[in-house]
């Protein structure tokens, strides 16, 4: 059997950092994931998935990712019920991801976590970038191959005609 899950969404809220009883770290969050379609005339729509970080993963999570980060997590789908505080029961379906990683976006590398002031869609914030101006890449000046045109017999050494070749 399989169960594996892979996404790349923003985050809806910035991840907070909690600790079990043990010891160990733990965070939940929500990312919003774009549909992959959209019908004309309407905006498109995004699905809203919880995501649960353990031990190191959870505390990357809550160091380098903020609200309205883009982020790609790969994990398992894992289902549960508990028992709510007014005595209903309750089901959740999330995703436990055993490896989050960065996009590849720009950062704000201003504060820790992504700043944000814009709204992407009015379903989920999108981080205020800020980039400087690109820098220009200079290939180094060409150095010239070197030549032979100008060599003279004297410059090559005889090789002896046996028939013992080094290759």
């Amino acid at each position: 059997m399989l169960n594996r899950v892979v996404l790349m969404g923003r985050l809806v809220s910035d991840p907070e950092l909690k600790t079990t009883p043990n010891g160990v770290s733990v965070t939940n969050f929500r990312i919003a994931v774009d549909r992959s379609y959209v019908r004309s005339g309407e905006e498109r729509k995004a699905d809203f998935i919880d995501i649960v970080c353990w031990r190191q993963q959870a505390e990357f999570v809550c160091r380098y990712f903020g609200k309205g980060a883009m982020i790609a997590v790969d994990g398992q789908l894992q289902t549960r019920t508990y028992q709510a505080k007014d005595g209903t029961n309750r089901y959740v379906v999330e995703v436990v991801a055993d490896n989050v990683s960065f996009t590849g976006e720009k950062r704000d590398y201003s504060g820790g976590g992504y700043s944000n002031n814009q709204s992407y869609g009015n379903q989920y914030s999108q981080p205020q970038q800020q980039y400087s101006q690109p820098r220009q890449y200079q290939e180094p000046a060409p150095q010239a191959a070197p030549s032979y045109e100008s060599g003279t017999n004297a410059d090559f050494q005889d090789m002896p005609l046996d028939d013992d070749l080094p290759f």
